[in-house]
């Protein structure tokens, strides 16, 4: 198989370590063609194809803006890894394969037990657009972890719930694309303390996990090296 670019919407911040960290272990472990960055590329990234978009709206809708923008420029691979830049892969893989989180009830399940939010109401809003369309136990493919997607496929996604106001773009493209996968639990790490899973080949961090806690130690010391993508000295 053609290795796949990789598109990554980037919001507006100037130093952005874990977007430095996340592209040295996709060189190292994660085979890909291209960087796309989407957004706000940041002055230190070098050797990545570069979409800017206009980030004016809610953050959910500036990661859709930017990925119909990369589904729709001609030089990205039709087929592309989706990554968001807090994602790293820790160990060579041959490609990435297609996760999901198991159904999206029970993934509700356990969010619901939080106090109702955005992120939420997304999650009830596109489980229930799937099941009028026919599915009739979605699953969800919230990861924090690369998604393979083909731009027909996302566009057809987009496109079927772009009148709700947070869709869930993954599950959607997922399950109206009938993609299935290998069930994993999520790999984003939230915390400081050295509790985590180390067996996965993949991790994700909050910005406070990744510069003060265990997580962004391990993270940090796997990956010293820059990467092609960084401008030396800066």
């Amino acid at each position: 198989m053609d290795q796949l670019d990789l598109v990554v919407p980037v919001r507006e911040q100037p130093t952005n370590q874990q977007l430095r960290y996340a592209l040295r272990s996709w060189q190292a472990c994660l085979p890909h063609r291209r960087v796309w960055i989407v957004g706000y590329k940041p002055a230190w990234v070098g050797g990545v194809g570069h979409i800017p978009t206009q980030q004016t709206g809610t953050k959910y809708a500036n990661t859709t803006a930017a990925v119909r923008a990369a589904c729709e420029h001609p030089d990205v691979s039709e087929v592309f890894l989706y990554a968001n830049d807090d994602m790293f892969v820790m160990e060579p893989i041959d490609e990435m394969p297609v996760l999901h989180r198991g159904p999206v009830r029970e993934v509700e399940a356990r969010y619901a037990a939080r106090a109702s939010d955005a992120y939420l109401r997304g999650m009830q809003e596109t489980r229930d657009l799937l099941l009028a369309l026919g599915y009739a136990d979605p699953l969800c493919y919230e990861l924090h972890v690369p998604l393979p997607v083909s731009k027909n496929g996302m566009l057809l996604a987009l496109g079927t719930g772009s009148h709700l106001s947070v869709l869930h773009k993954r599950t959607a493209y997922g399950v109206l694309n009938e993609i299935g996968g290998e069930r994993i639990n999520d790999v984003k790490v939230m915390h400081r303390q050295p509790r985590f899973d180390r067996s996965t080949p993949f991790l994700s961090t909050m910005p406070d996990s990744f510069a003060n806690g265990e997580v962004g130690r391990v993270i940090r010391s796997r990956f010293p090296s820059p990467s092609d993508y960084e401008y030396r000295g800066r």
